[in-house]
């Protein structure tokens, strides 16, 4: 069982001092953050391919059980919108593979766009293009996918459905993969709030599941906080 918990980004220099500390130049912060969590979800890679030179120093920075979640771009989400997808996704697929080779790639998430209608056959023949033993969700924000066909669909995969929540809308639970990914973007977590979520998660690494959740990014570093509290809260409960 594991747990990988972090924020959406960690180069934010408003978490100064809460967070980080005062004098830390901004280079060592990915250093610095992975003393304190054990994940974090890349979003950059929505828009620009990553270079392997940055992610050889990402490597080169975090411990080795530290994982990347990486956004896959937008070719294929938006662009592309999951047809004729074959070049963008090998083009995604080859940008992170040192992140794979070094072990330290978490699920990769595709996050849909909220015009993008329910097909499930489209859909079904694009899980099948993924490959074997690549952790990947989906976040979806057109209400048509939540049915049950997109979940049978997601579970002959291995794929998991996106726990995704904000103010506006939220994911229902529905385990369809080996591991759980979940997106907490509320505004505000109230403390009892907070204590349910990590209640949540230790239910499942008693389970033994693998586990990913990330708070939003925030120029406030309450998400970092809350990260950190919820790591620790969950694998407590869980013990």
């Amino acid at each position: 069982m594991s747990l990988h918990v972090g924020t959406s980004g960690w180069a934010y220099p408003a978490w100064k001092p809460v967070f980080y500390p005062e004098k830390l130049a901004q280079k060592k912060f990915l250093q610095y953050y992975s003393t304190r969590l054990n994940a974090v979800e890349v979003n950059y890679s929505f828009r620009q391919f990553i270079k392997e030179a940055t992610l050889q120093n990402w490597i080169a920075e975090t411990p080795e059980d530290f994982k990347f979640c990486v956004k896959a771009h937008q070719s294929i989400t938006h662009i592309r919108r999951l047809k004729d997808v074959d070049e963008a996704l090998t083009r995604f697929l080859d940008s992170i593979q040192p992140l794979a080779a070094a072990g330290k790639l978490g699920p990769a998430l595709f996050q849909l766009p909220p015009n993008l209608k329910c097909d499930t056959v489209l859909f079904d023949e694009f899980c099948a293009k993924l490959p074997r033993n690549f952790q990947a969700a989906f976040e979806f924000r057109h209400e048509s996918w939540l049915v049950d066909e997109v979940f049978r669909i997601l579970s002959k995969h291995d794929v998991a459905l996106c726990f995704a929540e904000s103010d506006e809308f939220q994911t229902p639970i529905v385990l369809t993969a080996t591991y759980s990914y979940y997106r907490l973007r509320r505004s505000e977590y109230s403390p009892q709030a907070r204590r349910e979520i990590a209640e949540r998660l230790a239910r499942g690494l008693q389970a033994r599941r693998e586990l990913f959740a990330f708070y939003k990014h925030e120029e406030r570093p309450e998400s970092a906080l809350y990260a950190e509290e919820l790591l620790k809260l969950a694998q407590t409960a869980a013990a």
